[in-house]
């Protein structure tokens, strides 16, 4: 999408639609045209300027408006915040999609009490991410309607500084994106190694270091997680590793994002009402890359970051795990396999492990699809946060409430640990009934020895997330990419 600013008057600029905004009364910057037509509705009482309401009209050619179509978008009354432009831009892409319009003039409020920047960078991450859709394997007949996406937005204001702001907005909202695209993709076309392909992209278009471990190499390395999960299927596991770098004394954050690419639950096998929504076991590390790319288009100089990316399926193939297995994990530490659907939190802790000993970061933020445990504790509405530093812990909490990716931090402690104690080896992969993703997250903080660590489990936000106009209503969110990259920006010694 091309975006650009313009000062010109709004009314008057040739475009598919126009686009304004109503915030509890009238707005008496708005053309005599549009609040002619805002109160004759009114009357009717069919349009207060409530927030998701919408008016949409056909300009007379009298009126002098240089485009075909006029939207109007009601903002409720009371405060507003970055949320409630993110709204409204994912209704103008909701009702763009419905008509012919490629090439949309949106006039900034600026009469509002809100920072105008702030207004510019919302808007246009709440249409992007509301303009997605992936049709990568739909047939298109010659008499198929078209989806119609917005291909060139312009906004209208005299604010300095504006197009900054929106393409922080654009960075943003393209990334979650990607991270959608990747998740969209079915386990027969993103595997372990097309993982591994997508990094070496990224390593190649904006110059960051990536190593790629294979079978053989982790089989050196013993990392009894990855590769005892890896055994019941034919696709070989990929261990992923990209760098950005700054080239300055800065703090290094290593994030890792479960790449689980299918999870048939193993042998430990899982219902088959659903298991196609398990192509998404995934989003964790789709997350962690997508906000490499970001990193790789914005260049931030407080921070270095790396990317670890354990990948692999799941699948009940005549080698794989059994329950009663024992495996041995990278750190040394050994395991009592009691469900062989508990697998991201063994490649996971192989991943937290390694990267640990071999970045030496200041601080961890693991992001996983981890456990079914987080959806009837917080439903579909928030992350479960799990950390070991408290600083950390409050970091990610007010990135989440900047972003619209809220998280709820839960508890941890020796009583949650005690439920992993097993009978034959250092640690069980499940614990007992209650508590389960406490108990998930008390298993990785077992491999992350004294260095500060979050853990955010988006096993109910990585899809069927709260319905929102700029999130879709079925398929992945793209959940942790803006939060992740609100604590980048923000992030200060």
């Amino acid at each position: 999408m091309n975006i650009s600013t313009t000062t010109n008057d709004p009314w008057r600029c040739a475009a598919d639609m126009q686009v304004y905004f109503v915030h509890d009364s009238l707005q008496t910057r708005l053309p005599e045209a549009v609040l002619s037509k805002i109160e004759k509705v009114r009357q009717a009482g069919d349009f207060p300027g409530r927030q998701e309401g919408t008016l949409s009209f056909y300009p007379e050619s009298e009126q002098g408006c240089a485009a075909s179509r006029v939207l109007v978008i009601g903002l409720g009354k009371g405060d507003l915040n970055g949320e409630a432009f993110r709204g409204a831009g994912g209704r103008i892409a909701q009702n763009v999609k419905k008509i012919k319009a490629a090439k949309i003039v949106v006039a900034l409020p600026e009469e509002l009490e809100c920072p105008a920047q702030e207004m510019n960078q919302y808007i246009v991450e709440g249409l992007v991410l509301g303009n997605y859709q992936f049709s990568k394997y739909k047939t298109v007949e010659e008499d198929d309607e078209p989806h119609n996406l917005i291909s060139e937005l312009i906004i209208a204001t005299t604010v300095q500084g504006g197009i900054v702001a929106m393409k922080r907005g654009l960075v943003s909202a393209e990334s979650v994106c990607l991270a959608r695209d990747m998740a969209n993709e079915p386990g027969n076309h993103w595997t372990a190694e097309d993982f591994a392909g997508y990094a070496r992209k990224l390593a190649a278009e904006f110059d960051m270091p990536c190593k790629i471990l294979g079978k053989s190499e982790l089989r050196q390395l013993k990392m009894g997680g990855l590769l005892g999960v890896n055994q019941g299927t034919i696709a070989p596991p990929r261990l992923i590793m990209l760098e950005y770098r700054t080239g300055r004394q800065v703090p290094t954050l290593m994030l890792v994002g479960k790449g689980l690419t299918f999870d048939s639950g193993g042998i430990s096998l899982k219902p088959s009402a659903g298991m196609q929504d398990m192509k998404y076991d995934m989003c964790g590390g789709a997350a962690v890359l997508a906000v490499m790319a970001a990193l790789g288009r914005e260049r931030p100089d407080n921070v270095d970051v790396v990317a670890v990316v354990p990948a692999t399926d799941n699948m009940p193939g005549p080698g794989a795990l059994k329950p009663g297995d024992i495996i041995r994990q990278y750190s040394g530490k050994t395991v009592e396999i009691i469900s062989t659907d508990a697998e991201g939190r063994l490649i996971l802790a192989d991943a937290l492990s390694y990267g640990i000993k071999r970045f030496k970061p200041e601080m961890v933020i693991d992001l996983a699809t981890l456990t079914g445990a987080v959806i009837v504790g917080l439903g579909h509405h928030m992350t479960g946060l799990m950390s070991n530093d408290d600083d950390l812990a409050q970091r990610l909490c007010r990135a989440g409430e900047q972003s619209a990716e809220p998280v709820w931090r839960l508890p941890l402690g020796k009583e949650y640990s005690k439920q992993l104690k097993s009978l034959t080896a250092d640690l069980k992969n499940v614990g007992d009934k209650g508590a389960g993703t406490i108990t998930a997250g008390a298993f990785l903080q077992e491999f992350i020895s004294d260095t500060k660590w979050a853990h955010l489990d988006i096993a109910g936000t990585a899809w069927n997330f709260t319905e929102k106009s700029y999130v879709p209503p079925k398929g992945p969110s793209g959940v942790g990419v803006r939060l992740l990259l609100e604590l980048i920006r923000e992030w200060q010694a």
